[in-house]
């Protein structure tokens, strides 16, 4: 009963077996039936030979019987090492992000102090999540950037995926790192860019005692309208190791990269990629997620890219010829992503995501015509975005329908009255 409620779990093919074992508690129960099993394979061979060869006093049926007992230690050993390496790889991913481990800090004239601030004197007060109707779960996908001895992170990609199990539909909204002067849930304004909020609370947990996590949830789904329910902090770092154990990516670009400021980190700069198919090894796959200031360039340009090399390596991790280098890519894992979304709902997910059209996930940008770029000499000479918050109410709207924050406001108000054109009755 034991070996076919495992062998049940895993006849989904190797995808759904993988993404059922990432839960630490169904990894730790494959992990005691294999030692179960080799514990109770060892006695009964061993009784068998005692049985049939009596006490074993010949030399033959004890190289016999050794050589049995090894060949079971070595197939149970190896079928253990890869699920603790999934265990293992299960605990690490789903601990959470960690406000003291994850430690974004951006540039420097981004960051605000207190003097910066509109709520410097305004303490936190309880904030109470919105309720949805339907059984929307919305993740906030955090993209941090820690590579090459930097001393700190970047939280420059901020995007939310809405995810509606009923309808099977997926909403994706990224929030541009430069967007500024925007309300806080618990009153007052922050008027420092939106990628430097992890690293303010961090700093001041006297006047932030919500935590950088929590706050930064809390404050995402504020504006968007719905709840934030999971947080998954990403390092893209962490890709580089990962592309290059599974050999590799294939990948389509949707449009020629030409970012001649791109900085290796080696002393050499620029990256270009044309348009179309390309096989890319770690380091070019880190600079396609990284590169955002090519022509044409922005920061959703670059989010779409990270989208489009996650699939990828999904693709590529589900290839059966990386089995042997499995236990690495999960150690690689750990070391890239933490989440709190709940182990136990990742094969429900995943069986979901394929009956998801791409084509039909609805995405947006909270740029232009949802913020506006205020005059440089206004902002110090800093590149910020202000969000118009009625525009933000009504795509909120449009996106979740009933379960956003805003709907009674929005359909409460009535639509502007058209402006008469000269000539036009």
């Amino acid at each position: 009963m034991v070996v076919l409620a495992v062998a049940t779990q895993l006849v989904g093919g190797l995808e759904s077996a993988a993404v059922t074992l990432l839960n630490p508690a169904f990894a730790a129960f494959v992990l005691v039936v294999i030692v179960a099993l080799a514990a109770w394979r060892m006695a009964a061979v061993s009784e068998a030979f005692v049985w049939e060869g009596g006490l074993l006093t010949g030399r033959r049926p004890r190289v016999v019987l050794a050589v049995l007992l090894a060949g079971i230690t070595l197939m149970h050993g190896v079928a253990g090492y890869y699920a603790w390496a999934f265990y293992d790889a299960g605990s690490r991913i789903f601990n959470g992000p960690d406000d003291s481990a994850v430690q974004p800090t951006p540039n420097p004239s981004s960051t605000p102090n207190a003097s910066s601030t509109n709520e410097t004197d305004v303490i936190p007060t309880p904030f109470e999540t919105p309720r949805t109707v339907s059984d929307r779960v919305n993740i906030l996908l955090t993209g941090l950037d820690s590579g090459h001895d930097r001393k700190h992170s970047l939280s420059d990609t901020l995007l939310v995926v809405s995810i509606d199990p009923d309808a099977r539909t997926v909403v994706m909204v990224s929030f541009p790192r430069d967007l500024s002067n925007f309300p806080m849930y618990y009153g007052g304004t922050y008027s420092g860019k939106i990628n430097s909020l992890w690293t303010t609370v961090r700093n001041n947990p006297q006047r932030y005692p919500d935590g950088p996590v929590s706050t930064l949830g809390k404050e995402i789904g504020f504006l968007l309208g719905v709840p934030i329910h999971y947080t998954a902090a990403i390092n893209l770092d962490g890709f580089e190791r990962m592309v290059n154990l599974v050999g590799g990516v294939d990948v389509v670009n949707p449009k020629r990269i030409d970012d001649p400021t791109y900085d290796w980190f080696d002393g050499t700069y620029g990256f270009f990629l044309a348009s179309g198919k390309h096989h890319l090894d770690g380091r070019t796959a880190l600079a396609f997620v990284r590169s955002r200031k090519g022509t044409g360039d922005s920061d959703f340009t670059r989010a779409a890219r990270q989208q489009l090399l996650l699939v990828a390596v999904r693709n590529q991790v589900t290839d059966p010829k990386i089995l042997a280098k499995l236990p690495a890519i999960l150690d690689a894992a750990a070391r890239t992503i933490q989440t709190n979304f709940p182990p136990d709902r990742l094969r429900e997910f995943l069986e979901l995501s394929k009956t998801i059209d791409d084509q039909t996930i609805q995405r947006v940008v909270l740029g232009p015509p949802y913020a506006w770029h205020p005059p440089t000499n206004s902002t110090g000479g800093t590149y910020t975005l202000q969000l118009h918050m009625d525009r933000l109410a009504e795509v909120s709207v449009q996106l979740f329908g009933i379960d956003s924050a805003y709907y009674d406001e929005v359909m409460a108000t009535p639509p502007p009255t058209p402006t008469p054109r000269p000539g036009i009755p």
